[in-house]
């Protein structure tokens, strides 16, 4: 086994782990033969691998002595009417992380160590939304940009809460040299987080994304296909073509794979052409489009095969998916792209 690449950013937003392709095609080949084409059960299947590797790996951790039993060992986090089993550990201060449990203000995200000093401190938060301009807005849903050099502590606190369901996340306290776009859905109480992405300012590969993240108990409905699609809206306001740094996770991968899909599908024109209208880097284009087994190298020339077997059983699956309807509206973005330093 190798590693993935570390450093993917020279602020280190992805460090070296194991690589597990072979654990991938199996598990599709697997699911292939039991399930047909469904992408569904694969995913579940994913998602529970995920969980329970990064159970070994937090056992793993303990063996070897860099984690004892109570410390920073944060296992349950209180978030607004949620009760949220973590994933993975993460290095809030020891005072708070020996305790097992965090209790958080779900709108400026700070932590505390039990339930009443929860409910004194949400009596007098005066934040019913994140900490940021509001850029964004369709119906419920949201979405705000949060500078972290302006906010940091509510950044930071962001990046503690988002570790704990990253297994790769190494960014928590340098955050002044990133935007983070935090979507939220409002109700009477407040604007409820849904998920966020993290964008260097000034990337010099063009990365559209850091890291990215969709709330556990928002996960499987859709939210972070609009997180990547408005990820890409930026990118075409910046008349940029864009990429994630590094796919955060195997899931991650799987993400980006089914988003790149759907926009190709949609469109019968030639890959720059594809690019300059969804700001998708060419090279992803490709690897997808390879993924697809739709593109073929002949004579010197990459050929892109049309499978209408392929579009319609994609047709049919959106057809049937409840959240397929989940989009972002470009006409309801209110946003300048930051000026450079």
């Amino acid at each position: 086994q190798g590693t993935e690449p570390s450093g993917c950013s020279r602020r280190g937003h992805c460090e070296g782990r194991l690589y597990r392709p072979l654990i991938l095609v199996v598990s599709a080949m697997e699911h292939r033969q039991t399930y047909g084409n469904t992408r569904e059960p694969l995913l579940e299947n994913l998602t529970s691998e995920a969980q329970a590797r990064a159970s070994e790996d937090l056992e793993k951790l303990r063996l070897q002595g860099q984690i004892t039993e109570g410390s920073n060992m944060i296992k349950t986090i209180a978030f607004g009417r949620y009760d949220l089993d973590t994933w993975y550990h993460s290095p809030y201060p020891e005072e708070y992380a020996r305790l097992g449990r965090l209790y958080m203000c779900e709108f400026c995200l700070k932590y505390m160590k039990s339930q009443m000093i929860l409910r004194q401190h949400m009596a007098k938060c005066v934040w019913k939304h994140p900490l940021g301009d509001e850029i964004y807005r369709k119906g419920s849903i949201s979405v705000f940009e949060v500078d972290g050099k302006k906010n940091k502590i509510y950044c930071q606190n962001l990046c503690l809460l988002a570790k704990l369901f990253l297994d790769h996340k190494t960014l928590y306290y340098d955050v002044e040299p990133f935007l983070f776009y935090v979507m939220t859905e409002a109700d009477n109480t407040g604007c409820h987080l849904i998920g966020y992405f993290s964008k260097e300012k000034n990337s010099f590969l063009n990365c559209n994304v850091s890291c990215i993240l969709t709330m556990p108990q928002h996960m499987r409905q859709g939210y972070g296909k609009m997180l990547i699609d408005f990820s890409y809206l930026l990118s075409k306001v910046e008349e940029k073509v864009g990429s994630p740094e590094c796919p955060p996770s195997d899931l991650g991968l799987i993400s980006y794979r089914s988003y790149w899909k759907e926009v190709l599908l949609r469109k019968e024109i030639s890959i720059k052409e594809i690019s300059q209208e969804t700001a998708v880097n060419p090279v992803d284009i490709v690897s997808t489009l390879q993924a697809l087994q739709v593109l073929k190298y002949w004579k010197g020339k990459h050929l892109v095969l049309k499978r209408q077997d392929l579009i319609d059983e994609w047709i049919a699956k959106e057809a049937k998916r409840s959240n397929s309807n989940k989009t972002m509206d470009p006409s309801c973005l209110k946003w300048t792209p930051p000026k450079g330093p």
